[in-house]
């Protein structure tokens, strides 16, 4: 992703959230950013017991508490956000915003 960026000349913020862990507020409004659910926004969900029925606000916490559950990268431009994968996704962000 780093070298996406730097090939097109886009400056860009890397947040790692292994440092710098997410809330449960900050992971409500990146989520709500994307438009999707937070069930599609994590891997080995269904290890820790995590299923498309399961409540967006448990989803949110369990990922709040366990960064691991947080599908990667995430890119956030402005008001909307996107999970890069592939990451050309990022790029049409980017383009968008």
């Amino acid at each position: 992703m780093a070298t996406l960026f730097r090939e097109n000349g886009i400056d860009y913020e890397k947040v790692n959230y292994f440092n710098e862990p997410f809330t449960e507020a900050n992971l409500t409004k990146l989520v709500a950013k994307t438009g999707v659910r937070p069930i599609k926004l994590t891997r080995g969900a269904a290890a820790a017991g995590l299923t498309d029925e399961t409540a967006d606000a448990e989803v949110i916490k369990a990922m709040a508490a366990d960064p691991n559950l947080i599908q990667r990268p995430i890119v956030e431009v402005g008001d909307k956000a996107v999970l890069a994968r592939p990451i050309e996704k990022a790029l049409e962000l980017i383009k968008e915003g």
